[in-house]
């Protein structure tokens, strides 16, 4: 294993920055050294040095080679690439419009994942190569990369300055960090300078995307390990990982370090490579994956059919190991309710079913009862195939892994008998978005609550518009309809709104709803 640990971009920044490492050679993260001779990012000439002259191929070319190296979309869905791609060939020939677009999703909306960070963070011109190749293949020059990280954004910029004459037009278009932003619909939304928001209309962007082109959409990383399966030619990207799954993966485990692995590693021998073990289980997938228990998390490898068999899914790639330490329905009562507040506010399984559904199991973990245990199966199973996307689901299966991963854990806490362990954060979410403070796995153990600590006097506070953002969407009237009326135009009737303590997290959710950025709580 060989081990990068960089320095922050930024030291000013609040993003995180992953540590890599490798289990055994890199490709995606060859070149950038170890210790004092760690590189940055990877510039123009040093991704020459390392990487070599990127080939020419035409179109049947690389759809071919996708297929031989069974190519798939590593952003959390699996889809083949090479299907993807010929869906916008066959829309574009049945418009007899040769016009397309590329876009690349640089956006990672959760906090246990930072794989796809790392590569435009460090390696920018790898992934660049790869949208590059597809649109040189389509004969288009529109590609654009979403991003939300602002140094994520100046890396890729200053990569495409490198790049010079003769490459495909690439825009790089900043939108807000929010979980739903990665959705297909809401970054092609948002590539159109319209509200990054899901559609929910059910058009897939290779018939409709880009100002209303078929559209390739993948991920980081997919377009990445296209660009080294086209330096190294099918026979040798394969000589590396699963016959059935060629090749190395990102994952990124404890939602800090960002390893590169063969396809087929045994998933405790990569956790035990980063100073860690499966514990009483581990979360794969991200926050819309599965829990594995102990004994399976023991026998997983790195891949999609071990981990399927298992009940699990490799999903967007992260790893995050459940310490004997820490109170799992506790850690999944915290995300339920960041996923809850995370959603586009837009249809009723998001706006009312999720919150319920966290509500819900906030209840049981309190010592609920049988009746709160069965309230969490009809809330999830009530949010289920109901949404404008995937979210919903997502965030039902998670709650559901709970139940059938750790259905004793769970148990104890509805009947009031609790763990006596404390959540320890291991499932992070943004540190502003923790709903309780000192949460020990019992019931009447919340901050301000029975058996908690005092409360602190609360401060005034108000919600405010700023005129100079808003474009009169109209969805914080949606979400906060006691505080903010729209006048005949669809624009807020008045400049800010006081906040009564029961409605603060109705602001703050009408706050990261609004598309245009326009409101902002104000203290007094």
């Amino acid at each position: 294993m060989t081990s990068v640990v960089p320095t922050p971009v930024s030291a000013a920044s609040a993003d995180p920055v992953p540590s890599l490492a490798s289990y055994g050679p890199p490709r995606l993260l060859a070149g950038l050294g170890t210790g004092a001779g760690w590189t940055r990012r990877l510039d123009r000439v040093g991704h020459l040095t390392v990487h070599g002259q990127m080939p020419e191929m035409r179109l049947e070319e690389v759809v071919a080679l996708a297929e031989n190296i069974d190519l798939r979309g590593r952003g959390g869905a699996g889809f083949p690439f090479a299907r993807k791609l010929n869906a916008v060939i066959d829309s574009a020939r049945r418009r007899q419009d040769a016009r397309t677009a590329v876009v690349v999703n640089g956006s990672e909306g959760e906090p246990s994942c930072l794989k796809d960070t790392a590569l435009l963070l460090f390696t920018p011109h790898l992934v660049l190569d790869g949208a590059a190749l597809v649109a040189r293949a389509l004969r288009t020059d529109d590609v654009s990369i979403g991003v939300t990280r602002a140094d994520v954004e100046r890396s890729v910029r200053d990569a495409v300055a490198e790049r010079g004459p003769g490459s495909p037009r690439i825009r790089v278009v900043r939108m807000p960090e929010r979980f739903v932003t990665g959705e297909s619909s809401a970054l092609i939304n948002g590539v159109n300078q319209l509200p990054v928001l899901p559609s929910g209309t059910g058009i897939r962007s290779s018939d409709a995307g880009v100002a209303g082109l078929p559209t390739m959409l993948s991920n980081t990383e997919t377009f990445a390990q296209l660009a080294i399966a086209a330096r190294l030619g099918a026979l040798d990207y394969r000589n590396v990982g699963l016959p059935t799954e060629p090749g190395t993966v990102l994952l990124t485990v404890s939602g800090e370090r960002v390893v590169e692995t063969p396809t087929g590693a045994p998933l405790s021998y990569i956790l035990g490579l980063c100073g860690t073990d499966p514990g009483q289980g581990v979360l794969v997938g991200g926050y819309h994956g599965r829990f594995l228990d102990r004994d399976a998390a023991w026998s997983a490898r790195i891949s999609r059919e071990s981990l399927e068999a298992l009940g699990s899914t490799l999903g967007a790639g992260a790893v995050l190991p459940l310490p004997d330490s820490t109170c799992p329905v506790e850690e999944s009562v915290t995300v339920a309710r960041w996923l809850a507040k995370e959603s586009a506010g837009q249809c009723g399984p998001c706006v009312l079913g999720l919150p319920a559904l966290a509500d819900t199991l906030a209840w049981a973990a309190d010592g609920g009862g049988e009746e709160a245990l069965e309230a969490v199966q009809a809330r999830a199973n009530a949010v289920k195939r109901r949404g404008a996307c995937s979210h919903p689901d997502g965030t039902a299966r998670l709650v559901e892994s709970l139940m059938d991963t750790f259905p004793e854990d769970l148990e104890d806490h509805a009947l009031g008998r609790g763990c006596g362990r404390p959540a320890v954060g291991c499932l992070a979410v943004p540190p502003d978005e923790f709903e309780y403070t000192g949460r020990r796995g019992n019931r009447g153990a919340r901050a301000g609550g029975p058996g908690g600590a005092p409360m602190a006097p609360q401060k005034s506070k108000r919600l405010v518009v700023d005129w100079t953002l808003c474009q009169g969407h109209g969805l914080c009237a949606g979400v906060v309809p006691d505080m903010i009326e729209l006048d005949i135009d669809g624009y807020p009737t008045g400049a800010s709104a006081e906040i009564l303590p029961h409605m603060n997290k109705q602001a703050q959710r009408a706050v990261r709803r609004c598309p245009a950025l326009a409101l902002r709580i104000v203290e007094k």
